[in-house]
C-alpha cells in the first residue's frame, strides 16, 4: 500500500469521524424525547449523568479496564461542575507536569503492559541511561502515578489507572 493510498484512506476516515461528530452534537442538543435509540444509547453515560447531576451540571469519568498484565480496574469519579470551576486548578500542575514528558508517558505505558523494573524499562524504552530512567521513575512515584511494588518493581496504582487513561482520552479528543 503506497503513501497516497494511506493518505486517501486517512482522509476518508477523518471525514467520516467529522460527520459522526456533527450528528452526535446535533442530536445531543435536542430534547431527550427526540433522540433516536442509537444516539441515546451512544450517549448513555451523558444521559445518566444528566439525570443524577446537581443543578449546574457535573463532570464524570469512569472506566472498566482489563489490564494487559491480567486483572481489571473499575473506577468512577464525579464532581459538581461548580466545585470544579471553584477549585484552585494550579494545585494540579505538578500532577499534570509529571505526564508532560514523552519518556514518562512511555514508562507508564510500559508498566501497564508488564515491564515493571527499572532495568526492564531501560531495555524496553531504549531512551537513555538507567540514571535518566530513575529520574523519571522518581518524578512519577513522587506524584503518585507510580508506586513501588516490591523488589525494584513499580506499578500504576489501581486508583490511577482510569484517571490516567481518561487524561489520555481527553488529550486525544478531536478539536
Amino acid at each position: 500500500m503506497g503513501v497516497h493510498d494511506v493518505e486517501a484512506r486517512l482522509s476518508a476516515l477523518e471525514q467520516t469521524v467529522t460527520e459522526l461528530q456533527g450528528r452526535f452534537a446535533a442530536d445531543a442538543s435536542r430534547p431527550n424525547s427526540d433522540m433516536s435509540g442509537s444516539t441515546a444509547e451512544a450517549l448513555w453515560a451523558l444521559e445518566g449523568l444528566k439525570t443524577r447531576s446537581p443543578e449546574g451540571g457535573a463532570v464524570l469519568y469512569t472506566g472498566a479496564v482489563d489490564l494487559p498484565t491480567g486483572g481489571a480496574v473499575q473506577w468512577q469519579y464525579s464532581l459538581a461542575a461548580s466545585e470544579v470551576l471553584a477549585q484552585d486548578w494550579t494545585k494540579h500542575a505538578d500532577l499534570l507536569d509529571a505526564l508532560g514528558h514523552p519518556i514518562r508517558l512511555a514508562i507508564l505505558q510500559a508498566v501497564l503492559q508488564g515491564t515493571v523494573t527499572a532495568s526492564g524499562l531501560v531495555e524496553t524504552l531504549e531512551s537513555g541511561t538507567s540514571g535518566q530512567v530513575y529520574h523519571h521513575l522518581k518524578e512519577l512515584t513522587t506524584t503518585g502515578w507510580l508506586a513501588p511494588a516490591g523488589r525494584g518493581a513499580y506499578e500504576v496504582p489501581a486508583a490511577r489507572v482510569v484517571p490516567l487513561l481518561a487524561i489520555l482520552v481527553a488529550a486525544g479528543t478531536p478539536r
